[in-house]
């Protein structure tokens, strides 16, 4: 009887101890939370088609980083020696970004760009949401460097943005990320009713003369002189910037072709992966679930929407110096956000609502690369400045 009773008080405490170490004895109301955030992601993804490429691994290690367990075992992202902590240290090293940037520059066309300079100023201007919400996170008590990090979002450029919060604030690094690439995605949504109010019909109608012919040898010396012009005076950037330039002359050189395709097509879209994916893992309930998360969401999406105005703004101010006939259409203003090539698409679609003939998209690939250069440069600003 005796031998019954220690066997069932045994298999009582073996059964007990299992249990603790399933999900849901670990279970909080912020894991479920965030469970039904990572489905949201997936079902805009599939049903809506915002950004798949980025919504479905970011949904999905959301999903796997809220699978509560006990602490000890190595598993999530936040415990040293874990698979998903090698990925998250892609992030906080800027390995993954420096990579995205090489990805991006083999596949962008920067004739745009090139063969209207003035293009550039564009992209600059977009970058006051960075600074405004720089401003307004110091206002709200954040110190410099989380708010710098934070300001960062307003370029809609993930990649600078988990580059610069993984040096001056690492432990903001993932509701950053997150916030960066959800603004990403959403820009169909968020930019267009703020383009549409700040300019007229007449405006939106405008037609801009079509783009100069590049010719090769511009194409090949740009992202030389491009890197020296950048990275001489914001050394910082390095990083970003000589990665993105080193792609491009791979795609413009011509006798690179293998390279400049793997680095545009499967090592980019690995590194969509794993870095989806790790964004998503980053927002365990019990890290990421408070207060400064919520905040900082809602600096995001200020930041953004001050850069989409600021581009708006920019091009209509331009205006009042251009001659008629070489106006240019505000409505590519907003694509100063390095949001590439949504942005841009987005520029196109909002013209075609107001003239089915005036296609914008190539006109607007010029300030949106240049917004990724000017994200670029923001980042090595700030990060010069507090790191």
């Amino acid at each position: 009887m005796e031998q019954t009773q220690s066997t069932f008080s045994y298999l009582s405490d073996l059964t007990s101890q299992l249990l603790s170490y399933t999900a849901f004895a670990n279970l909080t109301l912020g894991h479920i939370i965030m469970v039904v955030v990572g489905l949201a992601f997936i079902y805009l993804a599939i049903k809506k088609d915002y950004a798949p490429l980025l919504l479905i691994p970011i949904g999905f290690g959301i999903i796997i980083g809220n699978i509560a367990f006990a602490p000890g075992f190595k598993i999530g992202v936040y415990e040293s020696g874990s698979v998903l902590s090698y990925f998250y240290a892609g992030m906080t090293s800027g390995v993954f970004p420096s990579l995205i940037f090489l990805g991006v520059g083999a596949m962008t066309d920067f004739s745009a760009l090139i063969s209207n300079p003035k293009l550039m100023l564009v992209g600059i201007a977009a970058q006051a949401g960075i600074f405004g919400a720089y401003a307004a996170a110091l206002w709200l008590g954040f110190t410099p460097g989380e708010s710098g990090a934070i300001g960062i979002i307003g370029s809609a450029d993930g990649p600078a943005a988990i580059f610069l919060s993984g040096r001056i604030a690492p432990e903001l690094i993932g509701v950053i990320a997150l916030s960066a690439y959800s603004y990403m995605a959403l820009v169909p949504a968020i930019q267009p009713p703020f383009m549409k109010l700040l300019t007229t019909k007449r405006e939106r109608v405008i037609r801009m003369k079509a783009p100069r012919q590049v010719s090769q040898l511009e194409k090949i010396l740009f992202p030389i002189v491009g890197l020296l012009l950048t990275c001489l005076f914001v050394p910082a950037a390095l990083p970003l910037l000589g990665m993105l330039f080193l792609g491009n002359l791979l795609k413009e050189s011509t006798v690179t072709k293998r390279l400049a395709e793997t680095a545009k097509g499967p090592m980019i879209d690995l590194v969509t992966i794993l870095i989806g994916l790790t964004i998503g893992a980053s927002t365990q309930a019990t890290v990421f679930f408070t207060q400064k998360s919520l905040t900082i969401f809602i600096l995001g999406i200020l930041a953004f929407v001050v850069a989409t105005i600021a581009g708006v703004i920019f091009v209509k101010f331009i205006n009042l110096f251009l001659k008629e006939g070489n106006k240019m259409n505000p409505l590519i203003g907003n694509a100063g956000v390095s949001a590439l090539p949504d942005s841009a698409r987005v520029s196109q679609y909002v013209g075609l609502e107001y003239n089915t003939n005036n296609h914008l998209l190539m006109h607007a690939m010029g300030p949106n690369v240049a917004g990724v250069i000017g994200s670029a440069l923001a980042a090595g600003i700030l990060l010069s400045f507090l790191s």
